[in-house]
């Protein structure tokens, strides 16, 4: 018997981006998981429920490896929804998809003293010709929002366009995700992660430090690394390198 389709409605299909959490794993994976479950362990809750994305260009993996890491991850509550930098051969059914990274911006080169030198030689004897240049990039402010009430246990922003400043506090449990810098005008107990798009020049600035967790652009400060005499301070951070710096505001 043939069923008719009688119904007209179209199906409405969107598109939308939603941030997830990179995890880029080394070699050797053992000492790189241990590294993760003190993490966590430090963190309770950190991955849980999140969607992660699991970076393996810069490793050596098969596939047998590869799907013991992502079972190895499920013991820990982390759920890999795909997989980023990994060869058409890593994948098989029931795995998660393969993923691509952002959009790369369009690089800048500029010409070394040596190139230079022999560009002159080359056209000794010919009238130079002006050097081109660049043409101005206009700076676009940062788009940001604001908070205007404390950040309960279990709540979450996220807002990876810009800058977040929340007027009070951040409770434990609860966290603050942003593509630029993190402002919190009262008692940061809970996590707060700035620069999560990639952006080193995030900060971080609270009234009073009592974090469970901080990060810049990836880089990760759990409250036993940080230092005693800025707890219940007020702070900014600030990373240098791979390290996250600290200290206080006057």
């Amino acid at each position: 018997m043939t069923k008719v389709l009688t119904d007209t409605r179209s199906i409405r299909i969107k598109g939308r981006s939603f941030l997830a959490l990179v995890l880029s794993p080394e070699l050797p994976l053992e000492g790189w998981l241990t590294r993760l479950d003190d993490l966590a362990s430090r963190s309770a809750g950190f991955f849980l429920g999140r969607p992660v994305v699991l970076d393996v260009e810069d490793i050596e993996i098969d596939r047998a490896r590869l799907k013991d890491l992502i079972g190895e991850l499920a013991k820990r509550n982390v759920r890999i929804m795909g997989i980023e930098g990994g060869r058409p051969s890593l994948f098989e059914p029931g795995m998660p998809p393969a993923m691509k990274g952002g959009r790369p911006a369009p690089d800048f080169e500029v010409p070394s003293a040596e190139q230079g030198a022999e560009s002159a030689k080359s056209g000794q004897g010919k009238p130079a010709e002006p050097a081109l240049r660049p043409e101005p990039q206009v700076v676009r402010a940062m788009p940001s929002i604001i908070i205007k009430e404390p950040v309960r246990s279990g709540q979450s922003v996220i807002f990876p366009e810009g800058d977040v400043t929340v007027v009070g506090s951040v409770a434990s449990g609860a966290e603050i995700i942003a593509g630029g810098s993190v402002h919190i005008y009262g008692t940061l107990r809970g996590r707060a992660l700035a620069g999560s798009v990639g952006n080193a020049s995030a900060r971080i600035f609270c009234r009073k430090l009592e974090a469970e967790l901080l990060a810049i652009d990836g880089v990760y400060k759990t409250a036993d690394d940080m230092a005693p005499h800025l707890r219940g301070q007020a702070v900014q951070l600030w990373l240098e390198g791979d390290s996250i710096m600290a200290e206080r505001l006057n």
